[in-house]
Formats: structure tokens, sequence, C-alpha cells
């Protein structure tokens, strides 16, 4: 598979929606994972991402900007989109998130624990869910890495069917990513992504990886974004928080 300008992967489009990257710096020392939310409407612009600590640990979460603008389904638009599970960093673009903690926390895979999930029910669009797992193994120079990536969408816009796709990659390459995103472009309905992830070129460190998706994205579209760069040899890790709300 080819590899492509992040930039101008990123700039292809105005509505890719919700985007999810996974992938290693350029140097080799960092597990890289990025998710962004976009929206059209009020309600799906009326968010940002906020840090909070549960029970010791860090959850990234998605929250209203403006309560009073809450409209439709808020278990759409609210959820926790970044939780840890010992060693593994879960990212997804809904309340799978917690579907996956709970099912690795009960023993099973990342596959099985979406097995009971399917796209989000917003018809007809019928929203793909898109998740990412990254995770470390062991520790200091012997330590690895690895990452996989999910999208469970309906058939062509068929609700009654649900296509499963798990991507996993066990050797990631330095300067080298994986992309997956809700929609192919802009419409209505919109059109679900399609293929497999695309790959991507990842230059840089946080900041400027932070900035050059932040930058790449549709002005009017774009809502929030979080860069994180982990260190595969301790586990330790920085991120990066863009919120057009605040």
């Amino acid at each position: 598979m080819k590899i492509l300008n992040l930039k101008e992967e990123l700039s292809r489009t105005s509505y890719p929606g919700r985007g999810i990257i996974a992938g290693k710096s350029a140097d080799g020392k960092y597990a890289v994972s990025a998710y962004w939310t976009m929206g059209r409407s009020a309600g799906s612009r009326n968010r940002i991402f906020v840090s909070e600590n549960e029970n010791g640990t860090e959850v990234i979460r998605t929250k209203a900007f403006d309560e009073t603008l809450i409209a439709g389904d808020p278990s759409l638009i609210i959820y926790a989109a970044v939780r840890q599970f010992e060693n593994s960093t879960i990212v997804t673009n809904g309340d799978q998130t917690d579907t996956i903690y709970e099912g690795l926390k009960n023993g099973l895979t990342f596959e099985q624990s979406l097995r009971s999930r399917k796209y989000e029910h917003d018809a007809p669009n019928f929203t793909p869910r898109i998740s990412s797992l990254l995770t470390l193994n062991g520790s200091g120079d012997k330590a690895t890495y690895e990452y996989a990536l999910s999208i469970l969408k309906s058939d062509n816009g068929n609700g009654d069917n649900t296509l499963r796709f798990t991507y996993t990659y066990d050797n990631p390459q330095n300067g080298e990513g994986h992309y997956i995103h809700t929609y192919m472009e802009d419409g209505n309905p919109l059109p679900s992504f399609e293929g497999e992830p695309v790959k991507v070129e990842l230059k840089g460190g946080l900041n400027e990886i932070a900035d050059e998706i932040w930058n790449s994205l549709n002005a009017d579209n774009k809502v929030s974004l979080l860069v994180r760069f982990i260190e595969i040899s301790t586990g330790k890790y920085e991120q990066k928080i863009f919120n057009k709300n605040m």
C-alpha cells in the first residue's frame, strides 16, 4: 500500500467526519494516537474534549460546550473517547470505548469486545463506529508495540446488516500510521468509509503532527482534536488537545 502525505489526505475532503490515526513516530520511540471530531449541525459542533480523573486514571471525554444546545441522542456525541486499560490505550468515536474496556477487563479480545456493538443508530447515515487499540508489551529496550483498528458499518446503507472489519499491525514501522474515518466525503446521506485504513506518513514530534492535523482539517467543520505520544519503553505519555470552541 502506498504511503500518503498526511496533510494532503486530510485536506482531500471537507467532511471526513470523525477520524482516528494510530502509528509510530519517525524516531521509533513513541506510539502515536490521534482522534478528532467534526460536525455540520449546531449540535455536532457543540462539543469539546476534556480531561478527567477517574480512579487515578486519565479519561478523555467529549462534553457539550453549551448545555442549552444539546439536541437528539446525546449518547452519540457525549462519551468517553479515550481510556487506559493496563498497557493498552483505547480510542474510539463513541461509547464503545466503555464496551472495549469492559471486554478487556473480562478477558475478551479487542475484536470480541466489539461483537456486541454495531454502527450508530442515526439513520439514514448509519455512522460507522471506528475504534483503535494501542498496546505496549514489556518495557525498556525490549519493549514492543502493536496496534489494531476496527470499523463497524452498515452494508452500503442497509441497516439490517452490520459489516465488521478489524485490522492488526504487529510490527509498526517508524514514521508510519494508519488512518480510518467515518465518511468518504460530504453528502446526504453521508457515505460510510470504504476500503482498508489509509497508510499515512508521520513526520516530526507531538507538536508538529498535532498542528499538521488540526491545520489540515476543514476550518468550518472541525471541532476537537487529541494527539497523544506514548513512550514505548516506559508507557509515559504527552498529549495535545485542540478545541475550536475554547
